[in-house]
């Protein structure tokens, strides 16, 4: 009995731990990203830059992307009761394929803006202005928009006649194809195909530009002058990598939970130009 009692203590302990851990994981995203879009928004130089226009659109999207998952995961570890109406379950899922596949975009047209800066410098601001940027994220989202509305509705259009029980903490398409009651043979391939197809045509394109930046980047006779080339892209480098990184099951954990803390953090401590605004900003704060 002892041994019994003790179990269950060592059992809500840990319980109670991880709710706090992803709590605090959460509000801290939250916060972050806010930071950078505040930063971004109220410094003309950074507000008029492409490459932090791109970067205050990814903050905002991770704070949705965190807040679609997130929260849920906080209340399945609360004493209350951890039922999803169908409708969340369908929202949940479409909201998660609809923003993960647009920060893959995201990513991409990020790398495509580095590529533009470094590969051709003198074109650039004429390459990349402000509505050819407008435009190229507008296309990032309306794209995601597509990818999540087919996965949502190639998932939610089979019927579900069986439990009710989803064996992971959210409704993403294997758990909740295991409870349909019909042959899921097609929508597993398509699902495969057609999430593979973004994530490796993404990649794809982030490699070609990185390989151009590169061999631009060597091109610059000085250290000096290579070192400050590669710095502007140093931050997204790194978080692409942090993207692609994950395997398995750790993957929606990471999009959902880790990238969306970690971006704000690397921006700010990698960036020179987002450092600089911040102090400016903290600045201005004390002088008021």
């Amino acid at each position: 009995q002892y041994a019994l009692t003790y179990t269950i203590i060592q059992t809500q302990l840990c319980t109670c731990l991880l709710f706090l851990v992803f709590f605090i994981i959460y509000i801290l995203t939250q916060l972050g990203n806010l930071l950078i879009l505040l930063t971004v928004w109220a410094d003309p130089k950074l507000h008029a830059c492409p490459m932090y226009i791109l970067l205050g659109v990814l903050s905002f999207l991770d704070m949705w992307l965190s807040s679609v998952i997130v929260p849920q995961i906080i209340l399945n570890f609360a004493p209350a009761s951890k039922t999803i109406p169908f409708g969340g379950c369908v929202a949940q899922l479409y909201f998660f394929h609809f923003l993960g596949s647009t920060q893959c975009f995201l990513y991409t047209l990020m790398a495509y803006d580095r590529y533009l800066a470094i590969c051709q410098p003198l074109c650039y601001p004429v390459l990349m202005n402000g509505r050819l940027c407008t435009v190229l994220v507008a296309g990032a989202w309306v794209a995601g928009s597509i990818h999540g509305s087919i996965q949502a509705t190639l998932t939610f259009h089979l019927p579900y006649c069986g439990p009710n029980r989803v064996d992971y903490f959210f409704c993403d398409i294997p758990a909740v194809l295991r409870l349909a009651c019909a042959d899921t043979t097609v929508n597993e391939l398509v699902t495969f195909v057609d999430i593979g197809a973004v994530a490796t045509s993404c990649f794809m394109l982030i490699l070609l530009s990185y390989a151009n930046i590169v061999h631009a980047i060597l091109k610059i006779r000085t250290a000096d002058g290579r070192r400050r080339a590669f710095s502007t892209c140093g931050s997204h480098l790194t978080v692409v990598t942090v993207y692609y990184s994950p395997l398995d099951g750790a993957v929606a954990v990471f999009y959902t939970v880790v990238t969306p803390l970690l971006n704000p953090l690397i921006y700010t401590l990698r960036n020179q130009e987002v450092k600089s605004a911040l102090k400016g900003m903290t600045a201005g704060r004390g002088a008021e």
